[in-house]
């Protein structure tokens, strides 16, 4: 009779039990994907604080344009650098290590470019900050990914994303402060020190915090198996994903499938006996590349430069810009709720789609639209409104698919004994395109005029499409130990 009452309450507290650890479990994850998205806010940051401060550079250095433009670009070229020694970084230090020192790296550059006195000594800490940025886009999503059980990944990759539109959003509005309160950019401030020197030196503030919060963060479970530190990960994996499934059975299944040593060269992206990549890394490199090719940032870093061009006032076109960044906010809100319900590979169909149309829209009005001297446009008020609907829709579509999506995929679409040098290597494709998209920009402007800039990246886009739809997998739900490194079907199943 007492063992009979007894077993009820047992399994009642049991239950208990499981409930409280499960949410304790979540409440940490929470708190080491939230820090390790502080490289995603100092991405967004590091890349954009620089659009305030050009023309009062060009003035300190008595640079020519092709030096601003380098100053400029400097960044995306160290970007390219860094992403690409991440992942042997990643893979032989491990990520922990790797985040930390991104911190030192983004700490670094921001001190260094804000205490430069020559355009040479400016571009050395930029490709320096560049290091960094580059390093974050790698380690972020890998680390995020490796921790993260499959219900939550995409949900949890995606606040990266958000977080690089949120520093974005920080650096502009700094800018804009610092400016202000100086009289410009380029006016003496605090100290004495001119005004562009302090917008750098402002990024010291969130370097510091990434540091000192990154030390808090355990090394990937993943990882450490392929360490050989088992115990270590065993813990770690309790921590984190509590009792969800088996710790020793999820271990094991690790154990199968992670390699950091796959003979004496470590592990091969390539195809065996052959100079070519395997076809996994080719469709990370192809959704790196059409991110960037459909124009995102000509859209983002020459926003007012192209609404001039357009016909809008300049005070029209800052607040253009000012709506266009609140809309890929938004929209990347909107991503963090589709992103483990609806699927990555619909998202990405439907945001190709859109934007394809958008851009075919914008082409189309800016080629039938009415030419004054120097090829400005003038607008009816009906074109107007269509460029502003059809401009807004294309940032929408891409925040809420190719924006967050493809670091989500590229976070967790490769193997795990490839998983840091795939993803290391598509995202210097993508920061090598960004250069590409960054510097074209403005002589397909005065070459082709709006229409022609808006048809090439109306065709990528529509190539974006026939990519997805051909060649990549669902990986919504899938552990990252099932992740096949076969491509799917032409039905993409």
């Amino acid at each position: 009779m007492f063992e009979g009452k007894k077993n009820p309450v047992s399994a009642d507290c049991r239950a208990v039990i499981v409930q409280q650890g499960s949410k304790q479990s979540l409440a940490y994850l929470i708190f080491i994907c939230s820090v390790a998205t502080l490289a995603g806010f100092l991405f967004g940051f590091d890349a954009s604080v620089i659009n305030g401060t050009v023309a009062a550079l060009s003035k300190e250095f008595h640079s020519t344009g092709v030096g601003t433009g380098l100053s400029v670009s400097s960044v995306l070229i160290g970007s390219a650098v860094g992403s690409l020694l991440a992942g042997q970084f990643a893979d032989g230090f491990g990520r922990k290590q790797l985040m930390l020192m991104t911190a030192i790296l983004f700490a670094l550059g921001a001190w260094g470019a804000g205490a430069a006195h020559s355009a040479g000594g400016f571009f050395v800490y930029r490709l320096i900050g560049g290091f960094g940025v580059g390093a974050a886009s790698v380690v972020a999503p890998a680390y995020i990914a490796e921790v993260s059980p499959p219900e939550l990944r995409g949900r949890l990759t995606t606040i990266q994303q958000l977080a690089i539109v949120v520093g974005l959003q920080c650096a502009f509005v700094s800018n804009y402060l610092i400016a202000h309160a100086a009289g410009s950019a380029g006016a003496p401030w605090l100290l004495g020190l001119s005004a562009w020197r302090w917008m750098f030196w402002v990024q010291l503030i969130p370097s510091a915090l990434y540091f000192a919060c990154s030390l808090t963060l355990p090394e990937s479970p993943r990882y450490l198996i392929a360490k050989g530190r088992d115990s270590e990960a065993l813990l770690l994996i309790r921590r984190l994903w509590g009792t969800r499934e088996s710790p020793d059975k999820t271990l094991a299944a690790i154990r199968r499938t992670v390699s950091v040593s796959e003979g004496a060269g470590g592990p091969s992206l390539f195809v065996p006996g052959r100079w070519s990549f395997i076809p996994l890394v080719w469709v990370g490199l192809a959704l790196a590349f059409f991110q960037q090719a459909s124009g995102i940032n000509a859209v983002m870093y020459f926003g007012e430069y192209l609404w001039a061009a357009a016909g809008f006032t300049e005070q029209s076109g800052l607040l253009i810009n000012v709506a266009l960044g609140a809309v890929l906010v938004v929209s990347t809100l909107v991503s963090m709720v589709l992103v483990d319900r609806v699927g990555r590979r619909p998202l990405l169909l439907a945001g190709s789609a859109v934007m394809t149309v958008t851009l075919l829209t914008l082409t189309a009005v800016f080629v039938m639209s009415a030419h004054g001297p120097g090829g400005t446009l003038h607008l009816t008020a009906a074109e107007a409104k269509v460029i502003l609907v059809a401009e807004h829709a294309f940032i929408f579509a891409f925040g809420v698919s190719w924006g967050p999506v493809v670091w989500v995929l590229l976070g967790e679409m490769f193997p795990n004994r490839i998983r840091a040098h795939g993803l290391a290597v598509s995202a210097g494709g993508q920061w090598v395109t960004a250069f590409a998209v960054t510097m074209t920009f403005p002589p397909l402007l005065s070459t082709l005029g709006l229409g022609g800039v808006f048809f090439i990246y109306s065709v990528a886009t529509l190539f974006s499409y026939i990519t997805v739809y051909k060649f990549v997998r669902e990986t919504n739900g899938v552990h990252l130990e099932d992740m096949p490194e076969a491509l799917p079907d032409r039905s993409g199943a």
